[in-house]
């Protein structure tokens, strides 16, 4: 029987984000702060996914085998590194989380039957990575606080409270939404990069958190004047205001992921484009 198992590893590092062929004024449009020398730092934590089969004792792997590979590949030669000059992979390509998450596949693959790489940077930036030549995966995290009302303009109170419940009174309710927008693209030989982080999170919060922020969502937003605003429908709404945005800066969006509550969030995907697989060609819609 197959089975995907986890395992989690944390180390800290720092890097500094510089390209000599460019002068100090372009590093800092390209890079912004991070251009600053000697560089800062992150406690990285890694998960790393393995696929297999189940051994005779319930087992994929031997987890302290597992452990032993990480920390010998990956956690101990790079914590408490300065990543610019830990491996020779950063010597011409510069160390960001997506490309960070490649060079790590690379070092485990030949050892552990690896199926994905996590790599969170901080609790807001992460890159996931499986194995696909450049091609990586990108998330930024930020919030929002809202108010909505779920009820239906085409129906009475008493229909929208039957569907609806506590949700269709009158004067709403609000939550500290959590959202979660995912990228993916080619990460640049060069840069490291598979967009421009600064200019996605601009767009993010250009056309979706400066708008939403601090709103009644049925009265501000005018889209919700005739779209109930459910968890599932908000996260269809942002998908789209995101999708063109993101794709003028060079990448695609993947998934958005909105959190309501602990109890209650919603996935929306990106349409894959014609030239794809087709497995995900519709939009998929999954609730919590």
């Amino acid at each position: 029987m197959k089975c995907i198992i986890n395992r989690r590893a944390q180390f800290s590092a720092s890097h500094r984000y510089w390209l000599p062929e460019l002068s100090e004024a372009e590093n800092m449009r390209q890079f912004g702060p991070c251009v600053n020398a000697p560089g800062h730092g992150h406690n990285y934590v890694l998960y790393v996914a393995m696929a297999g089969d189940l051994d005779e004792y319930g087992m994929v792997l031997n987890l302290s085998d597992v452990k032993q590979v990480i920390k010998r590949e990956v956690t101990a030669p790079l914590d408490f590194s300065y990543l610019n000059t830990a491996w020779p992979e950063f010597q011409h390509t510069l160390p960001t989380t997506e490309y960070l998450a490649k060079v790590i596949w690379d070092r485990l693959a030949p050892h552990l039957p690896i199926v994905n790489i996590q790599l969170f940077e901080h609790p807001e930036l992460w890159s996931d990575y499986s194995g696909n030549a450049m091609e990586a995966f990108l998330t930024v995290s930020t919030h929002f606080s809202a108010a909505h009302r779920l009820a239906s303009p085409r129906l009475s109170y008493e229909e929208n409270c039957e569907i609806y419940g506590k949700c269709a009174r009158p004067h709403g309710h609000g939550h500290n939404y959590h959202l979660e927008v995912t990228v993916k693209g080619e990460i640049d030989p060069r840069t490291g990069m598979l967009v421009d982080l600064a200019a996605l999170q601009a767009a993010i919060d250009e056309h979706v958190v400066e708008p939403f922020d601090h709103t009644f969502l049925n009265k501000d937003i005018a889209y919700f004047a005739k779209v109930v605003p459910t968890a599932e429908n908000i996260a269809v709404h942002i998908r789209d205001l995101l999708q063109n945005p993101i794709a003028g800066l060079g990448a695609h969006l993947h998934k958005v992921k909105l959190i309501e509550s602990p109890n209650n969030s919603a996935e929306v995907y990106a349409a894959v484009p014609l030239n794809e697989t087709p497995v995900a060609a519709t939009p998929e819609l999954a609730t919590v």
